[in-house]
């Protein structure tokens, strides 16, 4: 079948990424692209959790942040 990769596919890829990278900067790499499918995710449902979460988090600590009038609502 093409463009099937089955297990050793897999487990080629990830001995070229530890041999590429090393066993350090791999768990960093894998979180920081699980963060970008994450927001990415958010960004294609609409999910604004995040914004109003992180503006509420900044107006308490005093620091000045440009939101939508419903985030400054619920930071009120």
């Amino acid at each position: 079948m093409p463009g099937f990769m089955g297990w050793q596919g897999f487990l080629v890829l990830a001995l070229v990424l530890l041999l590429v990278f090393g066993p350090k900067r791999l768990p960093e790499m894998g979180r920081s692209v699980g963060r970008g499918m994450r927001e990415f995710k958010d960004s294609i449902a609409g999910d604004d959790k995040g914004d109003e979460a992180l503006a509420v988090l900044a107006t308490e600590a005093g620091a000045y942040v440009e939101a939508p009038a419903d985030v400054e609502r619920v930071a009120r």
